[in-house]
């Protein structure tokens, strides 16, 4: 059951390093976007893009949380632990849910 718990705890690590990977590619293009020569218009609608772009590298880093917090729970099947796993679980697809909403939405109108 150890290695069940090791294989969450890498999976919790690399859910950050998701994020933070797409954090740090959003904010290159945001600076580069700001600095280019383009219109207000065209640069808004870059910078929609650059916002869905980063909702979905943080959509998949809590979908990856989510599922090493179902990992962490097999490891240890305590009742107190499965019941923060379905608060956790709530809170994060209720913010998935929310961002895939807005990622749908920009994809449409642009």
């Amino acid at each position: 059951m150890e290695h069940i718990r090791y294989l969450g705890t890498i999976m919790s690590f690399f859910s950050g390093v998701i994020i933070i990977w797409g954090v740090i590619i959003s904010t290159f293009q945001f600076f580069k976007n700001e600095l280019s020569k383009s219109s207000s218009s065209e640069k808004a609608v870059q910078r929609a893009y650059i916002r869905t772009f980063l909702a979905s590298y943080i959509l998949l880093g809590l979908e990856v949380l989510i599922a090493a917090d179902i990992i962490d729970t097999i490891a240890h099947p305590e009742l107190n632990e499965i019941i923060t796993l379905i608060v956790i679980v709530f809170i994060r697809t209720f913010i998935s849910y929310f961002l895939q909403k807005e990622i749908k939405e920009t994809a449409r109108q642009g």
